[in-house]
């Protein structure tokens, strides 16, 4: 790393933070008080004062921390302090109604992206960078979001999953629990979720990985503290379709769901809850709507305080849809309410039944306009239709779903295994 910083011209910072005097430009002046420094034309990093250092590396893109931490072990100790994560974070989430940050999947890749709606503008896309989860690009098939963790399912490697905190640049990889592929088809039969058992606060909250195969009665909890994984008792009521994710709100995950061995195979119908705190599902919950036997339900999390259920009409029309989000959402109770439908009597898709987003105050809905593509679709009433290029095409589909999921940065801090301590099965 450069020992020296070279210093000419204006200082550019926020105007309450940093100034330089008319009467002599070798000085610097902070918003603090007696943390006016005289500088000459190359000065020190390390001369500078740790608040205006932190004012500067805090206006860095997420994309860029990672280098930020490798350049030297004073910028990677301040980078992970408290008080700088604090500012740094408050910056990226100062999120407006009208914008949406998400992390979307294309390629087997993960995209940190804002989507932006402003008044009667054209919306249009903010793309933050790639994300790196590793030292090395790895191949990631599916990605859940939970409390700024991600939980990513690789593609070349079905013997461990990574959790991830892209903020803080963390990572711990969970092995497997038994010599078992889940793949062995080549595809993935399990179900997974991230979530955490509250213990007072944010700061001591125990994180969990589920994953389960319903149709077998295989359901394994992996526990972050103990380091170990255990077989969850459970015999269902209910079935949730293979492949269907889940989406996680206050710490527990809901995924759509139907009664068992019913007559009509696969009716999502309902909506089912993984309780991390009691390691146990809960009571079947009616969604608002019976969903025909080829229709598409997808659940989504509306700015970490509600739920939101799409159905797509595949029954009656594939480019019409329905949107209902939560007004009331409790352990055995829920209750809806209708936000938006949307026909659209021409042809083409309006968004994917995987993923999609919605917002309240634009009362639009948002999602990839196909299973394989970069298209993202914004649809709304009367007619509203937008499309967005989230990446340049490539001139044909690749192999990966596109999936997107909401994101807010975080200061979890990811416990890593004690070493030494043997990994109970």
């Amino acid at each position: 790393m450069a020992e020296r910083l070279v210093l000419k011209g204006t200082v550019c910072a926020h105007t309450t933070a940093i100034a330089a005097p008319v009467d002599n430009a070798n000085m610097i002046v902070t918003s603090s008080l007696d943390k006016s420094i005289p500088i000459n034309t190359t000065t020190k990093i390390s001369d500078l004062p740790v608040n205006l250092v932190e004012e500067i590396l805090s206006r860095v893109p997420l994309k860029s921390m990672r280098a930020v931490r490798l350049t030297c072990k004073g910028w990677e100790t301040l980078s992970k302090s408290r008080s700088f994560s604090k500012i740094h974070i408050d910056k990226l989430s100062a999120v407006k109604e009208s914008e949406s940050m998400i992390i979307a999947m294309m390629d087997y890749n993960l995209y940190l992206m804002k989507v932006v709606l402003v008044g009667n503008e054209d919306p249009f896309v903010e793309r933050k960078g790639k994300l790196t989860c590793l030292d090395k690009q790895i191949k990631i098939s599916e990605v859940f979001h939970c409390d700024g963790l991600l939980l990513c399912v690789l593609e070349d490697d079905d013997t461990k999953v990574i959790v991830w905190n892209p903020y803080l640049g963390q990572t711990r990889s969970i092995e497997e629990s038994r010599y078992y592929s889940h793949r062995p088809d080549g595809w993935d039969r399990f179900i997974y979720a991230l979530g955490y058992e509250e213990k007072g606060s944010c700061s001591c909250r125990s994180y969990k990985f589920l994953r389960f195969i319903d149709k077998y009665l295989w359901f394994e909890l992996y526990d972050f503290d103990s380091n170990s994984w255990k077989t969850l008792d459970i015999t269902p009521n209910w079935s949730i379709l293979c492949g269907q994710r889940g989406v996680s709100l206050k710490g527990n995950t809901y995924w759509p769901a139907s009664q068992r061995n019913i007559e009509e195979d696969m009716l999502d119908d309902h909506i089912i809850c993984f309780d991390f705190t009691n390691e146990s599902f809960g009571p079947l919950l009616r969604l608002p709507f019976d969903a025909g036997r080829h229709d598409c339900v997808t659940l989504s999390c509306v700015r970490e305080e509600k739920l939101a259920v799409l159905l797509t009409q595949n029954e009656v029309c594939p480019t019409e849809f329905d949107i209902w989000i939560t007004t009331k959402i409790e352990t055995g109770e829920v209750l809806w309410s209708k936000f938006l439908r949307v026909v659209r009597t021409e042809l083409g898709s309006l968004i994917t039944a995987d993923s999609f987003f919605i917002d309240e105050e634009k009362k639009v809905a948002m999602g990839f306009e196909e299973d394989y593509s970069k298209t993202f679709n914004i649809v709304g009433e009367a007619g509203y239709f937008k499309k967005l290029e989230l990446l340049e095409r490539s001139g044909r589909y690749g192999n990966c779903r596109a999936i997107a999921c909401s994101y807010v940065p975080s200061l979890v801090q990811i416990k890593q295994p004690v070493s030494g301590r043997k990994r109970k099965q």
